[in-house]
């Protein structure tokens, strides 16, 4: 089962779902706003991509944080930003079971599905 993470009100994360289904592709969506964002599932996302493709440091959530919370951050300290603030994940993240594919380009996404 291919399962979606994200926030439906994201520009990119509509762009992503709209991709899937004109490929008639099958996933489930995890919206982290009414679910969360699971400690145990950033730590495998980090492990496979790093931390800094995993924390959004590019989005308003993350440059509204004190700069203590910005300074010397490693695998711990981005699962416990993230884990506090789900709109600091770098969306959509597609979990295809045997990797995971982290932001949406549809070149990348036209090859994970080829």
């Amino acid at each position: 089962m291919i399962t979606m993470y994200g926030i439906p009100n994201c520009d990119t994360v509509k762009k992503a779902r709209v991709w899937l289904d004109q490929h008639g592709v099958d996933y489930v969506f995890h919206d982290y706003k009414k679910a969360g964002a699971d400690a145990g599932l950033l730590g495998q996302w980090i492990d496979e991509h790093g931390w800094e493709t995993v924390l959004n440091r590019a989005g308003t959530t993350f440059k509204k944080l004190p700069d203590a919370d910005k300074a010397n951050i490693d695998k711990a300290k981005a699962i416990a930003l993230m884990v506090a603030q789900p709109s600091m994940i770098k969306r959509p993240v597609l979990d295809l079971g045997e990797r995971r594919l982290v932001g949406f380009k549809p070149d990348v996404y036209a090859a994970a599905f080829a």
